[in-house]
């Protein structure tokens, strides 16, 4: 599957790609969970730690939360030039459609903190599921 969300930030490269996890959801709780796939890329010639994120999400009615933390899911990834990190995570969602965005806080070998963005990456419930509920 291709990653359909890309984008480009202080020569890093971030793939989101999403998915519905229909056997751990449950509508009748409005409770919808979705998966996401990151891939993180160097594309620079600069050494960077992964040491933090913050996260946007919102949902179908337009509620908003935040969610920031250390690392991804429990890591804080090291990138040479070049190099690639991939992990996958989860959202749950009190409605059929929702988005995230955010970014990575990072710092380099010398120290200097930059923060990489990502797209903004949209959750569905696909149709052949609304049928089931």
């Amino acid at each position: 599957m291709s990653y359909p969300f890309v984008s480009l930030s202080n020569n890093f490269k971030i793939e989101v790609k999403t998915a519905f996890d229909f056997d751990q959801s449950n509508p009748l709780q409005f409770h919808y969970l979705f998966s996401y796939t990151i891939v993180i890329t160097n594309n620079g010639d600069v050494p960077a730690t992964l040491v933090s994120r913050k996260w946007n999400i919102k949902d179908a009615k337009g509620t908003l939360k935040y969610v920031e933390g250390p690392g991804v899911i429990g890591a804080t990834p090291y990138f040479r030039p070049g190099e690639s990190f991939e992990y996958q995570s989860f959202c749950p969602l009190p409605t059929l459609n929702g988005e995230m965005w955010g970014h990575f806080n990072m710092v380099d070998d010398q120290g200097q903190k930059f923060i990489i963005d990502t797209p903004v990456f949209k959750f569905h419930v696909p149709e052949e599921y609304i049928d089931n509920y």
